[in-house]
């Protein structure tokens, strides 16, 4: 049984991720937001074994999310729409700009 909603700031790398019907659809890879401004993009997920490992990690967007709770981000997504959407590509490092 799920616990109480959370904020998708509390989101981390390797929570688990379920797809519609209930079923394991991997964990978390990234939280793609921008934090300052409150705006939650949504995650990247890996279906692999060990976060990062396995498998592209596609993005799921924020409007797919149904719901975050303490270590477990729930979709609105059947399992198989989620190998179907864009993989996720990481933002490059921030450059540091000199004078």
């Amino acid at each position: 049984m799920p616990g109480d909603p959370v904020s998708w700031f509390m989101i981390e790398p390797g929570w688990k991720v379920v797809a519609a019907d209930g079923s394991n659809a991997g964990r978390v890879e990234e939280v793609v937001g921008d934090p300052g401004s409150d705006i939650f993009s949504g995650i990247a997920v890996s279906s692999g074994l060990l976060t990062g490992l396995a498998s592209k990690a596609r993005f799921v967007p924020s409007e797919r999310v149904r719901s975050i709770t303490e270590g477990r981000v729930e979709l609105d997504l059947p399992p198989d729409a989620i190998d179907l959407l864009e993989e996720h590509a990481p933002a490059p490092p921030p450059e540091e700009v000199r004078p």
